[in-house]
């Protein structure tokens, strides 16, 4: 049985969109052991995004470690679900420095939108499990989609005092939070 899980689309979501914007392309792992360049080693955006075997995006040395976090609801309707993603992207490269910046770009331009952002979001969920190539989990079954309402994105001052480079053997980081709701469709 699948389950719901609004990162994974998010995720998809920025990876499809920051390409098609002449951006790069970036992975999504869940939080992991830091080993950054073993971790991306072979990656294509194929694989990830089910495209066309033969149309691959190489790894060029940005790649983004995702968190969720649930919040404490805001009404008392416990129907709709407040969440976080928090997002560490890293460049381990130095030529990767300057992709780190357009992906963060990127981003804000797609996300900070409020309940534009999230309608666009559905629409694409919407084209996107309609289609031949929906979202689906490892076994096969199509991922229930998610209904968001508002999304809001926020960049942290902090970043370097909480990216660790040299644990990650990084060049650059960037830390944003993705803070969406939703529910169950």
């Amino acid at each position: 049985m699948a389950i719901y899980h609004p990162p994974t689309f998010i995720n998809r979501y920025l990876q499809e969109k920051i390409t098609e914007l002449g951006g790069t392309a970036v992975p999504f792992f869940p939080t992991m052991p830091t080993d950054l360049q073993a971790a991306t080693d072979g990656f294509t955006l194929s694989k990830i995004l089910g495209n066309d075997p033969n149309q691959r995006y190489f790894f060029n040395g940005a790649t983004a470690i995702y968190d969720r976090m649930f919040r404490m609801r805001r009404t008392p309707f416990p129907h709709i679900k407040c969440e976080q993603v928090l997002y560490y992207f890293y460049s381990i490269n130095e030529q990767a420095i300057s992709k780190l910046i357009e992906i963060t770009q990127h981003i804000q331009d797609l996300l900070d939108n409020g309940d534009e952002s999230a309608q666009d979001l559905n629409n694409w969920i919407r084209a996107k499990q309609a289609s031949d190539s929906p979202l689906v989990d490892d076994a096969g079954n199509k991922l229930p989609s998610p209904f968001f309402h508002s999304i809001k994105i926020y960049q942290l001052q902090e970043t370097r005092d909480i990216v660790d480079f040299a644990t990650a053997r990084t060049y650059a980081g960037n830390k944003i939070i993705v803070d969406y709701d939703w529910h169950k469709s």
